[in-house]
């Protein structure tokens, strides 16, 4: 039995009301109140302010100290 590969990301991009997450094949938008709480009460500066993991498995808001898998947060899409 083959393991399942975790969900990577080539790119994430942020808008006032989400984050998209730019999947190889598609993009996913999450609201922001589906991130996190603390996304959801954060400045669209401090959202903007994203770094996605150089294996694309995670991001990190520095301005936040908040990091979220892309697995997680693809998981929690349809929460």
């Amino acid at each position: 039995m083959r393991a399942t590969e975790p969900a990577t990301a080539k790119a994430i991009k942020t808008t006032d009301r989400e984050l998209v997450i730019v999947l190889p094949d598609s993009e996913v938008r999450i609201p922001w109140r589906r991130c996190s709480p603390r996304l959801a009460a954060a400045t669209a500066d401090q959202r903007r302010k994203a770094i996605l993991s150089p294996g694309g498995y995670g991001i990190h808001w520095p301005l936040l100290d908040e990091d979220l898998s892309v697995e997680g947060l693809l998981g929690a899409r349809g929460a």
